[in-house]
């Protein structure tokens, strides 16, 4: 037990799957596991562990931006064991050729600052995805027939951005995708020696402005956890 998890010693899985809500981890942990228990509920942040064709897994929410990914992560690595972590979110298109309920699979996160900035100081880390798992998930979701793009994204600090001059440029390099948490989750595995991807699904687009409804997004997202699962145990 820690100080943001309250589950025991044993009841967290060596692999986490990642959603930021804590809603949609126990819509996932309903939907893709066996026998899926409630582990954790403080500050109302769920996890739930199960099984998927027999392999233990945890699905448990992380909240919303880098700082509060890290705080579930460090402590899901340090203090219960965990090897492999995907996150499982939504994110906004940034690429024409990009669209709502197209896969994207995070090669590598750019970012203006992260958590673990004031441990790297001047060096620009580059966080990236493990390779073994960013192979896998393409091949799960070339299996699925499922539009995938696998390239670089950028994990903002903020929701409402106000730098168009900087999306402008994000969008000139090929940038695929924004959401808020990948680049400190690439930081933290690769401290650790932990294997991490991000596995997201467009749910809006910041050229067209066309967005999911939440409805949409629920039915739209199951694609993206069953390529998770599968490259978790490739």
């Amino acid at each position: 037990m820690t100080i943001h998890i309250g589950a025991d010693s044993g009841e967290i899985a060596q692999t986490v799957l990642l959603p930021g809500d804590p809603y949609r981890a126990r819509w996932a942990a309903e939907n893709f596991l066996k026998n899926a228990r409630l582990v954790n509920e403080v500050r109302g942040m769920l996890g739930f562990t199960g099984t998927w064709k027999g392999h233990r897994v945890t699905i448990h929410g992380s909240g919303m931006g880098m700082p509060s990914l890290s705080i579930y992560v460090n402590e899901l690595i340090r203090d219960y064991g965990a090897r492999t972590l995907i996150r499982i979110g939504s994110c906004g298109g940034m690429q024409d050729h990009v669209a709502l309920r197209d896969v994207i699979l995070a090669m590598t996160a750019s970012s203006i600052s992260t958590p673990s900035k004031g441990i790297l100081r001047e060096l620009n880390f580059a966080p990236c995805a493990d390779w073994s798992l960013l192979q896998a998930a393409a091949q799960a979701a070339q299996r699925r027939g499922t539009r995938t793009h696998v390239g670089g994204i950028y994990s903002s600090d903020v929701f409402y951005d106000e730098r168009p001059d900087l999306n402008e440029q994000m969008v000139r390099h090929g940038i695929l995708g924004v959401e808020m948490e990948a680049a400190e989750l690439y930081t933290l595995a690769a401290r650790h020696g932990c294997r991490a991807l991000a596995v997201l699904t467009v749910s809006d687009h910041l050229l067209s402005g066309a967005a999911l409804s939440s409805a949409e997004r629920e039915t739209s997202f199951a694609d993206m956890v069953e390529i998770a699962l599968e490259a978790a145990f490739a």
